[in-house]
């Protein structure tokens, strides 16, 4: 218990006095008998040999109480002011070793004049009938009693930052938390700002009006030369909740001429810094091959053999790190008593101003967290997923045909048509259209099918997931479904054998040429039509630009030619009366026919460059050709009784008729191909690309707070956070502080 400002803690050496030295071995041997009857019993309640319900372990709930904190948002003034004690000194005081006594296992780094501790290392002590390690997310117990585990312990310590749990027959339970040593003068292969580093953190753990400050300070070397003691009197001026040790008596008692100094120092009057309880320890002779019991037995020799007990210079209570580990749990939780209903309050105030921010902005939403969020996301991009399954057939055909004539329509229509209607006879033009159709086929055509399709299955996926957002989706997914649609789709990879069996179930389609019916030809017919139509169409509309308005646009819409589309203009009127009178001219214009063109125009005092005669021409030939061909396809309605006698006897010929025709039967039997690769194998494959997208997305904590975000996503986090401190506080810390502490 506390009194007085004075710690004094119920144990024999609270008892011991100079004149009672003789009980001293009696007592050691009842104790060491009480420790191990405690560890027997201990056991038995692991084994499940005693039918009472034994209930988790105060101080591992407390643990997880911090745990949770620390990850706390800062809003709402919910900072954490729960108990824990904070271990400071300066470097090489000793801080580990005092930490390593107190657990009771040498399980940390160490190093002679090296700053071992580098970051925050929260330890959770408590007793258990086994001495064994574990830290936090993972599953692995050390045990403490084999040398191969205490060493990867230390290995696993010096890897990372760690929250590490000792438990062990006759520890004190408690929460501490080692700082880095505090240092004077920042070294080589130190970062410039390590000292102020340093001095920050652990002005941040000291600043918390309910930390225990176990300050250490190295007895072996002169007071005034300690930083720490004034780091901590600036935190805790009167000294309230600071226990000062001093390391090292052993090497002060030798060293110092005067041992009365040592004396000075625990009793608080060599420096102004005040304290709580003053204690003296020694941790070892140096050797890092020591063992706990060994430095136990070498400090009791010590100290009981030692001129400072022996004259009364120290007191008993004030020895040892068993006295200290006891006075540091008592202060430990009697200061939890204190603080940890007025914290439930805190976070009670928290919660309500939480609960009152989503009530007001969010009145009709579940208070769901990321990771609830995110199932829900997952459940609706399934739904959508599963939606592709249920495309009909014919919706699959008639997109895939539309799209895989617009990708191949200009190269049909510039590639194998006109060059082939410049020919001369059927012969020839067949010729062409068989040449060229089998290097389309064998190069191009496959690949273009295939890119269709893909595209065509991106596009109908993501239509889905656009169809859906529309029924009250949540738009707080948005960026969770575009980042799995992009990924599903990155990792999804046609199947590549498809395509020589797509090449070859063209090839064949496009070979032949027997149209069995009427029907079938006047669908070629029309479709022959409205491609020559729409080609009429944009080939108007570039003449048009070239030329710039008509008479009627001008005095209507009150625009004029640009000087060049007045030279174009011209120039079409010109090529016009050549092609007036040589309705049969060919594709190209013959270099005098250029000349005699730029003559003409010149004569009407228009300066014209070649080129651009040659292009105009060619924009006047094509339309020229598109509205001869639109009156042949006109004539050929009538045809199919000619062709069924292969235009014998006949002045009409219809080949490029049987050309269209060969095209869109190639273009539907593609379409039903493809229709069946999507869904009979690539929608599947999809659906278990998102899957698999899903799942990893699931497990990556990073990507989930960085596809769900917001707000409201961080508001409810909290809520739920604060929701799981309440329980804990409540019904778990203030239940069972009474029934397994108090």
């Amino acid at each position: 218990h506390i009194e007085k400002g004075e710690i004094r803690c119920l144990n024999w050496s609270s008892f011991l006095r100079h004149p009672q030295m003789k009980y001293q071995r009696m007592l050691e041997r009842l104790e060491k008998e009480n420790k191990d009857l405690r560890k027997v019993v201990l056991q038995k309640d692991e084994k499940g040999i005693h039918q009472r319900k034994v209930k988790k372990s105060l101080i591992d709930m407390y643990s997880e109480v911090l745990d949770i904190l620390s990850d706390f948002d800062s809003n709402y003034n919910t900072q954490d002011h729960l108990p824990r004690v904070v271990v400071v000194g300066d470097q090489s005081a000793g801080k580990t070793s005092v930490l390593e006594m107190i657990a009771q296992a040498r399980i940390f780094p160490r190093g002679s004049g090296e700053m071992m501790t580098r970051s925050p290392v929260k330890v959770t002590l408590s007793e258990g009938p086994h001495h064994v390690a574990m830290f936090k997310d993972s599953s692995r117990e050390f045990d403490l009693g084999k040398e191969e585990d205490v060493t990867a312990c230390n290995c696993f310590i010096l890897r990372q930052t760690i929250s590490l749990n000792v438990k062990g027959p006759g520890i004190q339970r408690m929460v501490l938390v080692d700082l880095p040593g505090v240092i004077s003068t920042v070294t080589a292969g130190m970062a410039s700002d390590t000292k102020e580093t340093i001095f920050s953190i652990s002005k941040n753990y000291m600043q918390n009006p309910n930390a225990i400050i176990l300050c250490i300070q190295d007895g072996s070397v002169d007071a005034e030369r300690s930083i720490v003691t004034d780091l901590v009197s600036q935190m805790d001026p009167q000294g309230k909740r600071t226990i000062f040790v001093l390391t090292k008596v052993d090497l002060a008692e030798k060293n110092l001429a005067s041992p009365n100094r040592i004396q000075q120092i625990v009793e608080g009057k060599l420096f102004p810094m005040k304290a709580l309880g003053y204690f003296a320890v020694v941790t070892g002779k140096g050797s890092a091959g020591e063992s706990i019991d060994s430095i136990k037995d070498y400090e009791e020799d010590f100290f009981q053999n030692s001129r400072l007990l022996r004259d009364g210079m120290l007191k008993a209570h004030q020895v040892t790190t068993k006295n200290l580990s006891l006075a540091v749990s008592d202060c430990f939780w009697k200061m939890v008593r204190e603080s940890v209903e007025q914290q439930a309050d805190a976070f009670k105030a928290s919660r309500f101003n939480l609960e009152t921010e989503w009530k007001n902005n969010y009145p009709r939403l579940r208070e769901l967290d990321r990771n609830e969020l995110f199932e829900k996301a997952k459940n609706e991009i399934l739904d959508e997923v599963i939606s592709l399954s249920q495309v009909t057939p014919k919706h699959w055909e008639a997109i895939l045909l539309k799209k895989l004539w617009e990708r191949v329509s200009t190269h049909v229509i510039e590639n194998i048509y006109l060059p082939a209607a410049q020919t001369m006879n059927s012969g020839t033009f067949n010729t062409t259209v068989d040449i060229k159709l089998k290097q389309w086929t064998d190069k191009q055509l496959p690949h273009k099918a295939l890119e269709v399709a893909w595209e065509t299955l991106q596009e109908e996926f993501a239509r889905f997931m656009a169809e859906y957002k529309g029924k009250d989706q949540d738009d707080i997914f948005d960026k969770l479904k575009e980042a799995v649609k992009d990924e599903s789709i990155k990792r999804h990879k046609w199947n590549e054998r498809s395509m020589d069996s797509l090449r070859v179930i063209q090839h064949n389609a496009l070979e032949d040429r027997s149209i069995t019916d009427k029907p079938q030809w006047d669908a070629a017919i029309e479709f022959m039509e409205e491609t020559l139509h729409a080609r009429l169409k944009d080939t108007d509309c570039v003449i048009n630009d070239m030329v710039g308005p008509d008479w009627k646009q001008r005095w209507l819409s009150w625009k004029n030619r640009s000087p060049e589309q007045h030279i174009r203009n011209e120039t079409k009127n010109e090529l016009e009366r050549l092609l007036k009178l040589h309705e049969d001219h060919t594709a190209y214009l013959a270099n005098d026919e250029v000349t005699t063109v730029r003559k003409n125009l010149e004569g009407r005092g228009v300066e014209v460059d070649p080129v651009l005669i040659k292009d105009t021409w060619h924009q006047l030939y094509r339309r020229h050709f598109l509205q001869k061909a639109l009156q042949h396809c006109n004539l050929c309605r009538r045809g199919f009784y000619y062709y069924q006698r292969h235009f014998v006897d006949s002045e009409l010929e219809c080949n490029d008729v049987v050309l269209f025709w060969r095209i869109q039967r190639m273009l539907l039997i593609t379409a039903n191909t493809l229709r069946q690769q999507l869904t009979n194998t690539e929608v599947r494959r999809l659906e278990k690309n998102v899957k698999e997208v899903l799942e990893d997305f699931g497990e990556d904590t990073e990507k989930k707070a960085h596809l769900i975000t917001g707000r409201r996503v961080q508001l409810a986090e909290d809520l739920s956070e604060s929701h799981t401190l309440w329980l804990i506080f409540w019904s778990v810390l203030l239940e069972n502080v009474s029934d397994v502490f108090w």
